[in-house]
């Protein structure tokens, strides 16, 4: 079959890799892709959040099957104009990708379902938020209600950090996505994401994962992207997952469909964990990133065949086939990132590194230039690697990193360190 990947991130790239080793995939299309999508892949340049030319491209390149990466196009409801089409289509509807659209609209859910979460308050003017932050006190988180590029969240430790945060979203920092926040209670814990495919009525989790959002070792500094992942994470025990499904993702799962707006796709469902009590943190519409890119090493071709089954509505009928395996991906990032970056540094080095099934460079932010390959991102290359223990994974990892000249970029040395 002919297949079209919309996106242009490590997380694309993962899923171009795992897309075709499958035999059912003749044709692959990545739309707009990446230096190292082009190297396994046709890529596209379209608008990806214009339903029509999608629709259009489509139509015009024969394609049978659509896999929606990022959340920008879910949120402009491309996958409901493919649908509308008649195109076989991987990715919630605009209605439902709300989930991850609005933080305010995933409340009404948890409330609506009684999924355990943050307790909270919505507002849409600065004052009152900042008189709720007085009375509630610090620690406390402060969101943006809409998409902001995985910026829009702020943990305050102190008071005025808080109050800052309001002046920054009603100022206009995150543009549209900060016209509404909401701030929630600091819950402590330990954080793990957990991936279930739906398909508007059955449910089938494909992995955890645990990923490191601070930018410096020892989960120091600003929050990031993602500097780093592994798959599994130990803290998602058998109790946490039969407890995350019977209290989190089946309810929230029932009320989507009472309300008309079925999911399907995959839930990437963010939790926090304490004394075995997984409490929600997030919902996102698609895969993470760089999370998707452990559990692509782990699930490799099955991982079309999956997707499948949640698009045709017979995930009832699915299976995953784990090997009993880990695998850590490193992110390497432009210097200076999550702040001002420069782009156009040239990397080498990547030609010489093994590419198979145990061993990957998954590019996010490069571009391919006057015949050498140069960063135009600020997460730039995901190092990725699977082995029989995380040890064995993580030491494969940065061994490939040592093979790689980039003066212009740098990652974190501790990777899954909280397993290890």
């Amino acid at each position: 079959m002919n297949i079209l990947i919309l996106g242009s991130g490590g997380r694309e790239h993962a899923l171009a890799w795992a897309v075709m080793q499958n035999p059912k995939c003749d044709k692959l299309i990545v739309a707009p892709g990446n230096a190292g999508i082009e190297m396994i892949a046709e890529c596209a340049s379209f608008d990806i959040n214009d339903g029509a030319a999608v629709v259009g491209f489509v139509e015009e390149n024969a394609i049978d099957f659509v896999i929606i990466g990022p959340e920008a196009p879910l949120a402009a409801g491309v996958a409901d104009d493919l649908r509308a089409a008649g195109v076989l289509t991987f990715g919630p509807s605009k209605a439902a990708a709300q989930l991850e659209a609005s933080k305010a609209f995933t409340k009404e859910i948890c409330d609506a379902s009684g999924a355990p979460t943050a307790g909270y308050a919505r507002f849409t003017e600065a004052a009152p938020a900042k008189d709720y932050i007085r009375a509630q006190g610090a620690p406390i988180v402060v969101k943006a209600d809409g998409l902001a590029a995985g910026k829009g969240v702020i943990v305050a430790m102190d008071e005025q950090a808080a109050l800052d945060a309001i002046d920054d979203m009603f100022g206009g920092e995150f543009g549209a996505a900060g016209a509404e926040v909401v701030i929630e209670e600091f819950m402590e814990g330990e954080e793990a994401s957990w991936f279930i495919l739906c398909d508007g009525e059955n449910v089938l989790p494909i992995g955890t994962a645990q990923d490191h959002k601070r930018v410096g070792d020892g989960d120091t500094g600003p929050n990031t992207g993602g500097m780093g992942a592994y798959s599994p994470a130990p803290v998602m025990s058998d109790s946490v997952i039969q407890k995350a499904m019977d209290e989190i993702v089946k309810p929230t799962v029932v009320e989507m469909a009472k309300r008309g707006m079925p999911y399907q796709g995959v839930l990437y469902a963010g939790f926090m964990i304490k004394d075995g009590q997984p409490r929600l943190v997030e919902y996102n519409c698609r895969f993470g990133d760089p999370e998707c890119q452990v559990l692509m090493m782990r699930l490799g071709a099955q991982v079309l065949d999956l997707l499948l089954a949640t698009a045709e509505g017979r995930l009832d009928q699915a299976q995953v086939n784990w090997a009993d395996d880990h695998a850590i991906t490193v992110v390497m990032a432009a210097n200076g990132y999550p702040g001002a970056y420069a782009k156009g540094s040239e990397i080498k080095g990547l030609g010489g590194l093994p590419e198979d099934s145990k061993n990957m460079v998954f590019h996010a932010g490069t571009a391919l230039k006057d015949g050498v390959i140069v960063a135009v991102g600020g997460r730039v290359l995901n190092v990725t690697a699977r082995g029989e223990s995380l040890k064995e994974a993580r030491d494969r990892a940065y061994a490939m990193i040592e093979g790689i000249e980039w003066p212009g970029g740098f990652n974190r040395t501790d990777i899954g360190w909280r397993a290890l």
